[in-house]
């Protein structure tokens, strides 16, 4: 059961962008902090692929077919996760999930939003 709320998805031409949210209706600050937040694509019959992740020092990690035009950051005031998606091609389509990881390794995901890239 999807715990975390994402949002943001839709349809954009090439070359658009777009902004996905996710949030924790439930975590607390100090919780949120401390967690890993990550973003995965999963496109039909494959499995999710990691796009790019947060930790709490700060690190961020990217796919390399993202890099340069994806950003990932957190709002600890919000507690809400994005990902800027920017120069968005047609092999970006897939849903685009969130996951949390907390300090002792219990996972939580979204139920998905769908990015589509096309004229």
């Amino acid at each position: 059961q999807a715990q975390l709320v994402e949002s943001g998805g839709g349809l954009v031409q090439p070359g658009g962008s777009l902004r996905l949210s996710c949030q924790d209706p439930r975590i607390i600050s100090s919780v949120f902090w401390g967690n890993i937040w990550a973003w995965y694509l999963q496109t039909p019959g494959n499995e999710r692929e990691l796009v790019a992740e947060s930790t709490p020092s700060g690190t961020t990690t990217y796919a390399d077919s993202v890099k340069g035009r994806f950003t990932i950051s957190r709002d600890n005031a919000k507690k809400r996760v994005y990902l800027q998606m920017n120069s968005l091609k047609p092999e970006d389509t897939a849903v685009y999930y969130c996951k949390s990881t907390d300090s002792r390794g219990t996972v939580r995901w979204g139920q998905g939003t769908q990015v589509t890239v096309s004229s």
